[in-house]
């Protein structure tokens, strides 16, 4: 049976020195830092992967411009796919650690379960688990006509859509502290099928020495 991994790739760290919670909001691309760690993914997934056949990116500036040195090692088209895209928030285009105090906001956040303040967590691990199980279709008929007993797959996307998928598989409540989130900057979370069987989920801190010092605004 074809072992189909899936890799589940946080974009770089991005230019935002106004610590602007940014969310789908244009104009918001890589910082310096952010472009080391694109780079250093391309050079990561053809080390470390067998046969990638599929990369899969969120429309937004930072995935795209994350997935191009990948894209480049492994001379395949990005297909953007929507169903991939950074969470909605109500609070984008707000400083937080200024704006958030502010009555109109704080009514926002009455129900950290959804959570009230945007898209709900199990919406977006329902359109996380569409996109994985369309590329997986892909990279199964791939392995099939070139007789792979391995496959893999590039998913860039975002931190919480890539946080609670991960959850999901793994049965844990979706809500949580976000500074508890294990899907740092550039990170690659893979989830390694059997069919259509999930046998494992595995963590890889890639730019473990580029991570900024304090948390940062955005995902």
């Amino acid at each position: 049976m074809t072992t189909v991994r899936i890799h589940l790739t946080r974009h770089g760290e991005v230019y935002n020195p106004e610590g602007v919670l940014y969310g789908r909001l244009p104009g918001y691309g890589l910082s310096d830092t952010g472009r080391e760690m694109a780079e250093r993914l391309g050079r990561w997934y053809p080390e470390n992967t067998k046969a990638v056949r599929g990369l899969v990116v969120s429309p937004l500036q930072r995935a795209q411009e994350t997935v191009a040195p990948i894209a480049r090692a492994t001379g395949l088209d990005p297909v953007t796919d929507d169903r991939v895209i950074e969470a909605a928030n109500r609070f984008e285009g707000l400083v937080l650690s200024r704006d958030l105090k502010r009555p109109a906001h704080l009514r926002r956040v009455y129900n950290p379960f959804r959570p009230s303040w945007g898209e709900p967590y199990t919406a977006q691990v329902r359109r996380m688990r569409a996109a994985i199980a369309t590329l997986r279709s892909r990279l199964q008929r791939a392995a099939d006509a070139e007789g792979l007993d391995t496959v893999d797959g590039v998913v860039v996307s975002h931190q919480l859509p890539i946080w609670v998928t991960r959850l999901a598989a793994e049965g844990r409540p979706l809500w949580g502290d976000p500074r508890r989130r294990e899907c740092a900057l550039a990170s690659v979370t893979t989830f390694t099928y059997s069919g259509a069987t999930l046998d494992d989920v595995q963590y890889t801190d890639v730019c473990a020495d580029l991570q900024p010092q304090k948390a940062v605004a955005g995902a």
